[in-house]
């Protein structure tokens, strides 16, 4: 059952778009602007990263903070964690 969560969640962020983004980090009160999120979502889509594995995390986290800031990165990678609990 865990797995298929995980699945999903996982299939979410490999597909997700700057919109989507936007509206999970606006409800988990996530500071992201539009074109960060773009960028963001734009590195994700087709990347197949399991966010549930720390160190697949951290390296996604480590190249969102080459495109998006060191801040935006700590930001997104506060919305991943939101996804995992």
């Amino acid at each position: 059952m865990v797995a298929i969560f995980q699945n999903i969640i996982n299939h979410k962020i490999n597909t997700i778009t700057g919109n989507e983004l936007l509206k999970y980090a606006d409800q988990f009160n996530i500071k992201v602007n539009r074109q960060q999120a773009n960028l963001i979502a734009g590195y994700l889509r087709g990347r197949n990263v399991n966010i549930f594995d720390d160190r697949q995390r951290a390296s996604l986290i480590k190249e969102i903070a080459k495109i998006a800031g060191p801040e935006t990165a700590r930001e997104v990678n506060k919305l991943f964690i939101q996804f995992t609990k």
